[in-house]
């Protein structure tokens, strides 16, 4: 979710959404104790009693391989009060690990119990220290190895994402060791991995046995969905969601043009555009208007027109009705 599920977006989507508490980006920790700016950047929500705009708790995540470092720069920031801190022993990306960050430190489990029990010693007792783990680099060999370690050094809470890092975002999951993970760890684990909508939801909860499910992608494709598991909307998107889409889409454009570069804006919102077109068959024809421009004026303008019910297109408008749909999502 890095470069992602920014302030900006999870603003966004916990104004959508009934979240429990939601995770920062990763913020990398290489050698020295880091400024308070280098965490309120990441997550200003920590100027906000470390909540998103609409109430959710945001915790803030760490990365590094060093324990010591970890730990001073963990107690740095919980002079902040984030609502938690979770460590990043998930993300696969070549340049992360090669830097012995993320995924890559999964064949150290000695490691991972040094990370958590510094980071947990360096912190007050009421503030919650979670990890996020992927099942290992290239294998399943040492994915319960990997878990006990993180309990025993005193992660409260284990969320595992049901792949190695060589699977990277492969479709095929292995939701069966998750299951083997909750029953080797005494401490809550929260299950991951290709959930895109609530039959997804229903399946990772009866092969994992978990209570608790984090959303990633499957929540950026369809801002609704924790309402949707909650039972609060249709399990399907509907005609009438897109519509109230269309704020949330403004609110994040007139943020992103704020905070980034004119000519790093457009990106940002075809990125978004690209995961909700999954679902939306109006985020569809709203993403191949824009796909082609980078020009912030004239997006603004199909944005505007989009939510006011008229598409421009070859020079002229037309009048756009959008028919009711139902897309079953994963």
């Amino acid at each position: 979710m890095e470069g992602l599920a920014d302030d900006i977006l999870r603003g966004v989507l916990t104004r959508a959404g009934c979240y429990d508490w939601c995770v920062t980006e990763f913020v990398r920790i290489t050698g020295t104790v880091l400024p308070r700016k280098s965490f309120t950047r990441v997550s200003p929500e920590l100027l906000n009693g470390a909540r998103t705009a609409a109430g959710t708790p945001v915790r803030v995540q760490l990365m590094g391989s060093d324990p010591q470092c970890l730990a001073e720069n963990a107690a740095r920031l919980a002079e902040l009060r984030p609502a938690g801190i979770d460590l990043n022993f998930g993300c696969p990306a070549p340049l992360v690990n090669r830097h012995r960050g993320g995924a890559a430190l999964l064949d150290e489990p000695e490691l991972l119990h040094d990370i958590a029990a510094a980071v947990r010693a360096a912190l007050p007792p009421g503030l919650t220290l979670s990890a996020k783990m992927r099942l290992g680099i290239d294998d399943t060999s040492r994915t319960l190895d990997c878990a006990r370690a993180l309990a025993a050094g005193g992660a409260q809470e284990l969320v595992v994402h049901a792949r190695t890092k060589s699977d990277g975002y492969r479709p095929q999951v292995r939701w069966e060791w998750v299951a083997r993970v909750r029953e080797a760890v005494a401490v809550p684990v929260i299950a991951n991995g290709e959930v895109w909508n609530v039959a997804g939801w229903r399946a990772i909860r009866a092969a994992t046995g978990c209570a608790d499910v984090m959303l990633g992608r499957g929540a950026v494709a369809d801002p609704f969905l924790a309402g949707r598991i909650r039972g609060l909307r249709a399990e399907h998107p509907v005609e009438h969601d897109w519509r109230e889409l269309q704020p949330l889409l403004a609110d994040f454009w007139a943020q992103v043009q704020e905070k980034v570069a004119p000519r790093h804006a457009p990106g940002r919102l075809k990125q978004w555009l690209g995961l909700l077109r999954r679902n939306y068959p109006g985020a569809e024809a709203l993403w191949r208007r824009v796909r082609e421009s980078n020009d912030v004026m004239e997006i603004g303008r199909v944005l505007a027109a989009e939510r006011e019910g008229r598409v421009e297109a070859a020079g002229h408008r037309r009048a756009l009705r959008v028919e009711g749909f139902a897309a079953h999502v994963l």
